[in-house]
């Protein structure tokens, strides 16, 4: 009996570690709402945390793609320097976006999307994000279509961008030199691994389009011989219309394997690395970034000294006008003496 309650008191004591938190996300149920240019896609995302900060433990909202967009755009404006996972691509064409494959597609890349962000560290403590798993639809559409773009920004910012405007036709006119890049080793040694990935991972994507493509259209091909070996054994006799209705059904059947085939490669293979291209991108926007936040801290020492010529000036220009008075006065005293 003391065995048992001196077990439970330990298993009560508060040094007993607490329960590991979670955030897991995800987004299901794609729903087509709408009618032409008007049409998108719905989607329900359904979010599970003990994260003290969420609204209970369960939370279910429906969202469309540009709430995605929306999330995406406050990170990445908000969170400089931390890279950002990146969004699967928008179709343009209404026959692709509407499609059953597009559509799951999307939904699995912003299932990915969505919970890379709840698995960040940084990410995670995000208000946006709290918002985008939370807030209601309407709520969500206000926050939308919020005023944004280069017309609609505020009057500081509009003068700030004409300020680095004029800044930057003034260094182009006077000739002045600014440093466009680090020179950092290490980094330029990233930079270049990034840029040459790149390459090959889009290299890799072209070849796994054409070969997906290169599948579908095999299929097609003899799905379309299968059926005029049918219609051309229906015209023939017994033994022969036989032998083209067989031939028929083994091309149908090898279309839909070779249909099964295309699809398992662009889940598993052009897909994937279609994601990376998408990653890599988003890590040369982060660069792309750290180049211009590594520019203006560049302008702003060079503005620093200036400055601090100037005050050098100016000091100069105290004390010799101090000397030049304490002259003149020593010289009247001189004077009336």
């Amino acid at each position: 009996m003391e065995q048992q309650r001196s077990t439970s008191e330990s298993s009560q004591s508060p040094r007993s570690p607490p329960s590991q938190r979670y955030l897991s996300v995800s987004v299901s149920d794609p729903v087509k709402l709408g009618n032409g240019v008007q049409g998108y896609i719905s989607y329900r995302v359904i979010t599970k945390t003990n994260f003290p900060e969420y609204q209970g433990s369960e939370k279910i909202v429906i969202r469309r793609y540009s709430d995605f967009v929306w999330l995406r755009d406050r990170l990445f404006d908000k969170y400089k320097g931390i890279f950002v996972p990146p969004l699967p691509e928008k179709s343009a064409v209404e026959k692709f976006r509407f499609s059953a494959e597009f559509i799951e597609t999307r939904r699995q890349a912003l299932d990915v999307f969505v919970n890379r962000i709840a698995s960040h560290n940084e990410l995670q403590q995000s208000e946006d994000l709290r918002t985008f798993l939370q807030a209601d639809e309407e709520s969500m559409e206000r926050l939308r279509s919020q005023e944004t773009g280069i017309f609609k920004k505020k009057p500081a910012d509009l003068m700030q961008m004409f300020k680095d405007v004029q800044s930057k036709v003034s260094d182009v006119v006077l000739g002045k030199e600014k440093p466009l890049e680090e020179s950092n080793p290490e980094y330029e040694k990233l930079k270049h691994y990034v840029f040459e990935l790149e390459n090959h991972l889009t290299e890799a994507q072209k070849h796994a389009y054409r070969l997906l493509k290169r599948h579908r259209e095999l299929g097609q091909s003899l799905s379309g011989f299968g059926k005029a070996s049918k219609l051309l054994g229906a015209c023939e006799g017994q033994a022969l219309g036989k032998a083209f209705d067989e031939l028929g059904a083994k091309s149908e059947t090898l279309s839909i394997k070779l249909q099964k085939e295309a699809h398992q490669l662009l889940m598993n293979f052009e897909e994937p690395v279609k994601d990376y291209v998408r990653a890599v991108q988003s890590i040369k926007v982060t660069i792309g970034e750290r180049a211009n936040a590594f520019r203006h801290q560049c302008e702003l020492a060079e503005t620093m000294k200036l400055k601090e010529i100037n005050l050098d000036k100016l000091m100069l220009t105290r004390s010799d006008r101090v000397g030049e008075a304490e002259q003149e006065y020593k010289e009247a005293i001189e004077g009336r003496e």
